[in-house]
């Protein structure tokens, strides 16, 4: 983790700053939700040190594919180094598809936030020094800030800098082990107006049930879609 940290702050800055008049994830989640789908945020992860093997395929064609199966939302990795990502992807894919789109990365700056335009950014709480700069920052930009948390406390950091849309890592950072649990210990704590999302270890539709009892309002899916027919994985997923 030091050195995707590492590789993340030694990025240069852009030039520039950006301006969205994006998608709303939430609405999009609610809508999805109103219509009794699962609102499945899909990834597109070339890569992950998490992961065995890279997906070659065009970014473009699997987020196509997603799309195609279901997904309310897409998640497209910026990050080049560790994860494959690039921001030319994800500018491609937001240029195409007709749902909105999170930039997942590891953004530590404000300077960072105008790499590339999104609908969504993600801030991961343990990572940022300024949480509630950086929330008011995305904001200003046209991006809502999708606050990632992985415990209590740091939920609570995310409140507190104001996050309404609030990612709950099944993922510990640090040791990179999964548990389904820490959601549910963690959700609960979260206020009812709050838009929860699920994210990692989730691989089936059994999984989906229990996160969804835990609270969770969406599911953002990698590895198990990308492991195999990114469509038919979403549409089994978004079905459940």
């Amino acid at each position: 983790m030091r050195s995707i940290l590492r590789a993340a702050d030694e990025r240069p800055d852009p030039d520039g700053r950006v301006a969205v008049d994006g998608q709303s994830l939430v609405t999009a989640i609610e809508t999805t939700t109103e219509a009794g789908r699962v609102p499945i945020i899909a990834e597109v992860k070339p890569t992950s040190p998490t992961t065995d093997g890279t997906r070659t395929d065009d970014p473009l064609t699997l987020a196509r594919e997603m799309v195609a199966g279901g997904a309310t939302a897409l998640s497209v990795l910026t990050e080049p180094e560790h994860f494959g990502g690039s921001t030319a992807s994800l500018e491609r894919i937001r240029e195409t598809v007709d749902v909105p789109v999170v930039r997942k990365d590891f953004v530590r700056s404000e300077a960072q936030l105008d790499a590339v335009a999104a609908d969504a950014v993600l801030l991961i709480v343990r990572f940022v020094e300024d949480l509630p700069h950086l929330v008011e920052a995305a904001r200003d930009r046209g991006m809502e800030p999708l606050v990632e948390a992985h415990s209590s406390d740091e939920l609570a950091e995310a409140l507190d800098a104001g996050a309404d849309l609030v990612g709950i890592n099944n993922r510990d950072l640090s040791r990179l082990e999964v548990d389904l649990a820490t959601f549910e210990a963690v959700a609960p704590s979260a206020p009812d107006d709050v838009t929860l999302v699920a994210e990692s270890g989730i691989a089936t539709p059994d999984d989906v049930h229990r996160m969804r009892e835990a609270g969770a309002d969406a599911l953002l899916v990698g590895s198990a879609i990308m492991a195999g027919d990114v469509r038919e994985r979403t549409r089994e997923l978004v079905a459940a």
